[in-house]
């Protein structure tokens, strides 16, 4: 079985290339392997299954390629973007607890409005405020989450090395000007199943 990883990991990284792996890590995860504090084997395990649920949604609906994103962190499922009705939000729900290895998962799915430029501008300028004071930070390591803005409320995902850090990273989120709400769904490395050494 170990042996099955290792060669699965070596097939992956020739596939990708050498830049597409230390800049966005095995399968597009959105962290590098180096500095992510989950094992190789935990980083596969679950961009195995962000994969797998990303392509029942496109099976579902092309449309949730654009609409829906999903996160994947130690088997635990983040489920953010609209969808058009609560039945569909469901539906997707249910999809994520069907993922081999889903440990938990958690719908942040919002249902559709008409769509308003101002507040899609507002939402992107929140995102990247708090996307850059995090970079600035010496305190997070930015690499380590992701940031999903909706209406002033502000989702953010990832894995902190201790509550300092996830404390820093909400008090970034909650300092930026007209945020209504920090959903915060960060996870530190010793609740990680399996951690690097």
């Amino acid at each position: 079985m170990k042996t099955n990883k290792i060669l699965l990991l070596l097939v992956l990284l020739i596939l990708t290339g050498c830049v597409g792996a230390s800049s966005t890590g095995v399968l597009g995860t959105g962290v590098s392997i180096a500095t992510d504090p989950r094992t190789i084997g935990t980083q596969i395990d679950d961009s195995i299954m962000q994969k797998n649920l990303s392509a029942k949604l496109i099976n579902m609906d092309a449309n949730y390629i654009l609409s829906v994103k999903t996160k994947v962190l130690d088997g635990r499922i983040f489920i953010t973007g609209k969808v058009n009705t609560i039945e569909e939000k469901l539906k997707i729900t249910k999809l994520g607890w069907e993922i081999k290895g889903a440990r938990s998962v958690k719908n942040d799915l919002r249902i559709k409005e008409k769509f308003n430029f101002q507040q899609s501008a507002k939402d992107l300028l929140i995102t990247s405020q708090l996307r850059a004071a995090m970079i600035t930070s010496k305190k997070i390591k930015s690499a380590n989450y992701n940031i999903d803005t909706h209406k002033k409320k502000i989702y953010v995902y990832g894995i902190a090395k201790d509550e300092e850090e996830r404390a820093e990273v909400i008090n970034e989120a909650k300092q930026i000007l007209d945020v209504e709400d920090v959903i915060a769904s960060i996870l530190l490395i010793e609740d990680l199943r399996v951690i690097k050494n």
